[in-house]
């Protein structure tokens, strides 16, 4: 549940509070509580370990990373709920699929999705009770009576929130028992019933200060301020939220700096000092927006409108209660329901629109009716009175003002302000005499420190000048000869080094030829097949007169064609070489992807007829890239000549290429071919592969992908590929742009 509820707007009459002395106790310096999330994040095993060999201590961090997520990023935290549970149901441990359940159902409950909750908290209580998990019901119990406190089902929330408190009463848990106390204390709150509530916050406070739970101290100082807040008491409800933000921004708690920001804003807007409110506001709003908190949105949308309406920004004002009215009606928060309402029946009576603020104001009140509140059941009476005095019903008017000024003298009833004052006396009686105590067992302990310290000087001082006497004679003499031999060492290490560095440079350079020769090899037998392959079949009609003058002219310019490619090709992989031995940067330049692209399916048109495979260029024209084109021309008939290969009669491949961020080209060749396994494609670019045939038995040298990554590299780029099986392939790989200016920039 969030930290806060909010203020009904202070438009009328202010309750006087008088001769109320409070005594604000120093929070101590805060620390840091927990260990931080990244922390526990860095003891996992790599995601593909633990996922596929899961274990119960590896479900237990997930399970605590949720947790630290849920009050900076709620997201994250129902990621790893979920992948805990997803996780713990596979080897069956029910303890990690019911925690789990809780961080998952607590998102879902702050995101409004009250449904789901509940389901996530049913199954985990009925995991924990089965477990016999005293500590794990209380907290199942305890989320379902902040969820249900959340929905203005307060009978229900305190049902549950007593449950968790006599099974930590029972099993002696101050920490468990410390959050049931200061939730009660929200319930009640939410009911209206302000001196219940300071009765379970300061329950809460004095174990939480006893123990030192730091972020549950601040939790509850912010939850006492809103008490402040409602009783008007406006200073001393800002000392208490204003101490409480410094815990939660040295914690990175973004979910309580948010409300606290919200409840700084409320208490400005109620001081009528609107431009300020609004930039606590604004901050407020920013961290409900990151975290989706429906809740949060709603509220803070209800107080920016409050604000504009009084700086008679009225459009504006009409828009933000629309909003929270909106969230708040489909998340069924009933709470910012007739807070909403009550927004808009205070701009209509502002306007002077007096039958619609009647009807916003008789809607706030039966919302604030349902809830029970008391702080909302008074606003909806003012704004009430106020819209019947100006709609002349002056009788009614009347008992409305007279019903207000009784609601507000509940708020501001005399023990309430009693027990605030009685409840800081002892608190600040408490921590002074829990200091004196402290500092006593310091100074005891120093002292009987200083006693032993001393007996033992006295024991050992002549033996202590005695050793350091030999023991300053033996280290001087070692010291000369571990010298002596260091030096000696020096020499050799360096000798050493020196032809280890030579041998590595030696051994590099050969590694570098031999798989340069590797390569070459395997690009000459892929690639020169086909081409030699033609002109044998060609020289052997020839010899055998199997063909006539007139059949060998028309084939002579489709085979001079072929010679002319080859003859290309030769040229590229020759470039490709001397990139190899020399400076490749050097031949890096501005090329169009276009006409790259058109050579290259040209080439491969009439092998793609042959096949019945539609070849089909989407490259725009405008594409300009920066790299080596000899070594881009490579890639591209290698990925053309693979997907040829794989692809059937009636199959096509389309080269195509996007701009992304005016900095790199992603150049796409997709088919619709035979695609290959998640083995085989996960192996791809990693070593030499054994080529599979392709649709016509063609063959291959299986290191095509590797030379192209190779060359992809080299140009600054990075290629990669999708694929699945009987649907086709998709090979992507990225080139530096060429960057073309906008009109802005021209």
């Amino acid at each position: 549940m969030r930290l806060k509820k909010h203020i009904v707007d202070n438009n009328g009459t202010r309750g006087l509070i008088s001769a109320v002395f409070f005594i604000f106790l120093s929070l101590p310096a805060f620390a840091k509580s927990h260990p931080e999330v990244d922390s526990i994040k860095n003891l996992l095993l790599p995601a593909s370990a633990y996922q596929k060999n899961p274990d119960t201590a590896t479900i237990n961090k997930l399970n605590k990373i949720a947790s630290g997520y849920f009050k900076s990023n709620p997201d994250s935290a129902y990621y790893y709920g979920k992948k805990s549970i997803e996780l713990s149901r596979k080897i069956k441990y029910p303890e990690g699929i019911a925690n789990g359940l809780l961080e998952t159902g607590h998102v879902n409950y702050f995101k409004g999705n009250s449904k789901q909750a509940k389901q996530n908290f049913d199954e985990a209580i009925t995991i924990f009770k089965s477990l016999h998990n005293d500590k794990g019901l209380s907290k199942a119990y305890i989320s379902y009576g902040r969820m249900y406190n959340q929905l203005a089902e307060y009978k229900l929330a305190l049902g549950y929130l007593d449950k968790a408190r006599l099974i930590c009463l029972r099993n002696q848990d101050e920490p468990t028992l410390t959050d049931c106390y200061k939730n009660i204390g929200i319930t009640y709150f939410s009911k209206g019933q302000l001196s219940n509530a300071l009765d379970f916050y300061y329950k809460g406070l004095f174990i939480a200060l006893k123990n030192n739970y730091i972020t549950t101290s601040a939790e509850i100082y912010n939850d006492i301020g809103v008490v402040l807040q409602n009783m008007e008491v406006f200073p001393n409800a800002l000392e208490y939220f204003k101490k409480a933000i410094q815990v939660f921004e040295a914690t990175n708690n973004k979910q309580a700096v948010g409300t606290i920001n919200e409840n700084i804003g409320e208490v400005l807007l109620a001081q009528h000092k609107y431009d300020e409110a609004i930039v606590y506001l604004l901050k407020s709003l920013k961290t409900a927006k990151q975290q989706d908190d429906k809740d949060g949105l709603s509220s803070v949308y209800t107080d920016l409108g409050m604000c504009y309406a009084h700086k008679n920004q009225i459009p504006l004002a009409k828009s933000y209660l629309d909003t929270s009215l909106r969230i708040a009606t489909k998340y069924q928060i009933v709470y910012n329901q007739a807070y909403a309402s009550n927004g808009y029946a205070t701009v209509y009576n502002l306007l002077g629109d007096y039958k619609n603020a009647y009807k916003y104001a008789v809607d706030g009140q039966a919302q604030a009716i349902k809830l029970g509140n008391i702080s909302v059941r008074s606003n909806s009476a003012l704004q009430l009175n106020k819209a019947m005095a100006g709609l002349g019903k002056f009788e009614d008017a009347n008992r409305m003002l007279n019903e207000y000024i009784s609601l507000k003298n509940q708020i501001n009833d005399n023990e309430s302000i009693q027990k605030l004052t009685s409840y800081n006396y002892e608190l600040g009686f408490a921590e002074k005499k829990r200091q004196l105590a402290q500092q006593q067992r310091e100074r005891d302990l120093i002292y009987q420190q200083k006693i032993k310290s001393q007996r033992l000087v006295n024991a050992i001082f002549s033996i202590i000048i005695v050793g350091m006497i030999v023991t300053v004679g033996i280290y001087y003499r070692q010291k000369r000869k571990q010298q002596k031999i260091n030096a000696l060492l020096e020499d050799r290490n360096h000798e050493i080094l020196k032809q280890k560095a030579n041998i590595d440079d030696q051994a590099e350079k050969l590694n570098d030829l031999n798989v340069l020769k590797d390569r070459l090899i395997s690009i000459l037998a892929h690639d020169l097949r086909a081409p030699l392959s033609t002109l044998r079949g060609l020289f052997s009609l020839l010899q055998d007169d199997s063909i006539s003058h007139e059949e060998l002219l028309e084939m002579i310019p489709g085979v001079l064609k072929k010679l002319e490619y080859t003859s290309d090709f030769l040229d590229t992989l020759l470039f490709w070489i001397n990139s190899q031995m020399e400076n490749f940067e050097a031949s890096v330049k501005n090329f169009s992807i276009k006409g790259l692209v058109s050579l290259e399916i040209e080439s491969y048109h009439e092998q793609a007829q042959l096949k019945g495979i539609t070849l089909v260029d989407s490259i725009p024209a405008n594409l300009s890239a920066w790299a080596d084109p000899n070594s881009i021309r490579i890639v591209i008939r290698n990925l053309i000549t693979n997907a040829l290969k794989f692809c059937r009669e009636g199959d096509t491949i389309e080269i195509s290429a996007t701009m992304e961020d005016n900095k790199r080209i992603v150049v796409k060749v997709k088919d619709t071919g035979v695609g290959m396994s998640a083995d085989q494609r996960d192996k791809l670019f990693k070593g030499k592969v054994n080529s599979k045939v392709g649709t016509k038995n063609e063959s291959g040298t299986g290191m095509g992908m590797l030379f192209c990554k190779d060359l992809v590299e080299k140009c600054h780029g990075k290629i990669w590929v999708t694929s699945q099986p009987g649907v086709g392939t998709e090979f992507m790989f990225t080139l530096p742009a060429v960057a073309v200016a906008t009109p802005a920039e021209a």
